[in-house]
């Protein structure tokens, strides 16, 4: 069933992965983020461009607005022909778990996280967590510049999938 997503909005979910978990969106979406927390592109965009090997969000899209899965590559299956750079690009859930990339009330991950606080969802120590992740991941962006032609896409698309996946801009 749609959900409202105005600031005030409590938003429940119940999907394969978590069940009984409710939040409250106390900003507008996509305003008001932290300062120098600055992603280039919105989960809207990132979905359509192909992220994930179209493997994420699919059974979890009643929480996220609609609007957000027309155009997107989504599905059932990894597929990496779904990824922009038509790369593999994601490590399992596991992996993620063992290394403490899955923290607070997230289970699918950073992007997970992303979406929330991008709708307006504000949770201030895993907020400070995930943004110094995304700060972290800009290394990848020098790595391309002082290794690739600019604007040569084919070089290191790995890397540039994973700046897209983390959103930052990969097509430098």
């Amino acid at each position: 069933m749609p959900q409202s997503h105005k600031t005030g909005s409590v938003i429940e979910v119940h999907d394969s992965m978590q069940a009984d978990y409710s939040y409250v969106l106390s900003e507008p979406a996509g305003q008001n983020f932290a300062a120098g927390f600055t992603p280039h592109f919105s989960p809207k965009e990132m979905l359509a461009l192909g992220v994930f090997e179209g493997k994420y969000c699919n059974d979890c899209q009643d929480e996220f607005p609609a609007d957000w899965f027309e155009g997107a590559k989504i599905s059932q299956t990894a597929n990496i022909v779904l990824n922009y750079f038509g790369v593999k690009s994601r490590q399992s859930l596991q992996v993620w778990r063992e290394k403490g990339w899955i923290v607070g009330p997230d289970p699918r991950g950073w992007f997970q996280w992303y979406c929330r606080y991008w709708m307006g969802r504000r949770i201030p120590a895993l907020d400070s967590f995930q943004i110094k992740r995304w700060r972290a991941f800009a290394r990848h962006a020098g790595q391309i510049r002082a290794n690739c032609p600019e604007h040569c896409l084919s070089c290191r698309p790995r890397q540039r999938q994973g700046l897209l996946q983390w959103s930052h801009d990969p097509f430098i």
